[in-house]
C-alpha cells in the first residue's frame, strides 16, 4: 500500500525506519512545511517523493497518509487528506478538540475511507500479553488499575519544546494517550471521569538545541490527577505530570486474584508481572508479539483496507476475536475519539470539581493473534 508521511519533525524519524521494514507498506513521499526537512527525510529513506502537502495528496500513488504534524494541524491536514480521497493514520490526540475530530470520523465514513490514530504501543509485544494475562484470568476478575508517569518535561532534551505547552499537549494530551488507549483496551470504554489540575509555572526554558535558553509559555496544566469508571465495572486512578523532580512510571492491574505489573504503555516490550494472592514474589510472565515500534497500526490498517476491498464491506473477518466475528483494524478512529473525549472529560472535570460522564461506549478491539507478523508480506495480488 502507497503511503505518505505528513509531518518529517522528530517522531517521524521511527514511522521512517520502521514502516520501510514492512513489506506490506510502500513508502511513497514525504511532506512538510519546511521543504528541506521533507527532502532530507526522503534521501535518508530512500522516498522518491518531498514537498509539500497539495503536492503529496496529488500523488495517485498514496493511498493512506501518516499525519506526523503538530496537533494544532491534524485536523486540517486529515481533513485534506480525506477530501483528497487518502486514508488517514494520525498521531495522537486524533485532534485537540473532539468537535474536529468528530467531523473527522463522520467525513472518514461518508467518503468510505478508514480513520486511525495513534499510539499503537498497545499493539506491541509487551501489553498485547498483559491483555492475553487478563482475558485469560490471571488475575481473576479485573477490579481496578493504578497508573503513573511523572517528570520535569520534555524540554530538557527536545530542541523545540513549546508545542507540548499548548492546548492539545501537555502531560495529559502527550501522554495520557498510551495510558488510555491501554487502560480501554484492557477494560473497555470509560464511563465517567473526575480530576484536579495545577500548573507549576507560567513560563519554561527550552534545555537544548539552537533555541536553548528561550523561554516559552505554559499554556496547559502540568499535573493531572484523575479517576475513571469504566462501563466494565473497574476503575482506574492516574496521573500525568511535567512537574516532578522524581522521574516514574507505573502501571498496575489488580484483579480478584492479584497483580500484574504491565510494562511502559509508551514502549512495544515488557516485562510483565504478576503477584498472585497471598504470595511475596512477582512472577515473570511470557511476553509475545511484536516489538517492531511505531507503525504496527499502520501495517494492520493497511491490511484492513485490503480486506474490506476484497469483502466489498467495511467490516472484515477477524478471526482473532473474541467471538470469531467482524472487526475493523484495532488502532482506529473511534478508540482514538474515545481517548480524546476521555481527556477531555478529564480537562473539563479538573474546571467544575465534579465527575464528567463519557457521552458513548466503546468494545475494546480484538487482541492480535501471537502470530501476527508485520514483516511478513500478506497485500501482494491484493
Amino acid at each position: 500500500m502507497g503511503v505518505a508521511v505528513v509531518g518529517a519533525g522528530v517522531i517521524s524519524a521511527e514511522y521512517l525506519r520502521t514502516l520501510s521494514t514492512f513489506p506490506d507498506i510502500r513508502l511513497v513521499a514525504v511532506a512538510d512545511i519546511a521543504p528541506e526537512r521533507a527532502a532530507a527525510a526522503a534521501r535518508t529513506h530512500g522516498i522518491p517523493l518531498a514537498g509539500d502537502v497539495p503536492t503529496v495528496l496529488d500523488e495517485p500513488d498514496v493511498e493512506l497518509v501518516v499525519n506526523l504534524t503538530v496537533p494544532a494541524a491534524h485536523a486540517r491536514v486529515a481533513a485534506a487528506a480525506l477530501r483528497a480521497g487518502k486514508h488517514v493514520y494520525g498521531e495522537k490526540p486524533l485532534t485537540p478538540a473532539p468537535a474536529e475530530a468528530e467531523k473527522l470520523v463522520a467525513e472518514a465514513s461518508e467518503r468510505g475511507l478508514l480513520l486511525g490514530g495513534a499510539p499503537d504501543t498497545f499493539l506491541g509485544a509487551g501489553l498485547q500479553s498483559a491483555i492475553r494475562a487478563v482475558r485469560a484470568g490471571h488475575i481473576g476478575r479485573p477490579v481496578a488499575a493504578t497508573t503513573a508517569v511523572q517528570s520535569l518535561g520534555p524540554e530538557s532534551w527536545h530542541p523545540d519544546p513549546a508545542f507540548f505547552y499548548q492546548p492539545g499537549a501537555g502531560p495529559l494530551f502527550d501522554l495520557g494517550p498510551y495510558y488510555l488507549t491501554a487502560l480501554v483496551a484492557l477494560f473497555g470504554g470509560v464511563a465517567r471521569v473526575a480530576s484536579t489540575a495545577a500548573r507549576a509555572r507560567e513560563h519554561r526554558e527550552v534545555g537544548s538545541g539552537p533555541k536553548a535558553g528561550q523561554f516559552f509559555p505554559v499554556d496547559v496544566p502540568t499535573h493531572v490527577s484523575a479517576l475513571l469508571d469504566f462501563a466494565s465495572g473497574a476503575n482506574a486512578n492516574s496521573t500525568f505530570s511535567f512537574d516532578s523532580s522524581h522521574p516514574r512510571i507505573r502501571f498496575e492491574i489488580t484483579g480478584t486474584e492479584g497483580t500484574l505489573a504491565v510494562p511502559d504503555p509508551n514502549t512495544f516490550r515488557g516485562p510483565l508481572r504478576l503477584r498472585a494472592n497471598g504470595s511475596d514474589e512477582w512472577r515473570e510472565l511470557p511476553v509475545r508479539g511484536r516489538t517492531d515500534g511505531r507503525g504496527l497500526g499502520v501495517v494492520d490498517m493497511a491490511r484492513a483496507i485490503r480486506a474490506r476491498e476484497r469483502d466489498g464491506s467495511a467490516r472484515t473477518r477477524d478471526k482473532s476475536a473474541p467471538d470469531g466475528g467482524l472487526s475493523t483494524h484495532r488502532a482506529s478512529g473511534a478508540l482514538a475519539f474515545h481517548v480524546l473525549q476521555t481527556m477531555t472529560a478529564i480537562t473539563q472535570s479538573a474546571a467544575v470539581g465534579a465527575f464528567v460522564p463519557l457521552p458513548a461506549q466503546l468494545v475494546p478491539p480484538a487482541p492480535l493473534p501471537e502470530d501476527w507478523d508485520p514483516t511478513e508480506a500478506t497485500l501482494s495480488g491484493s
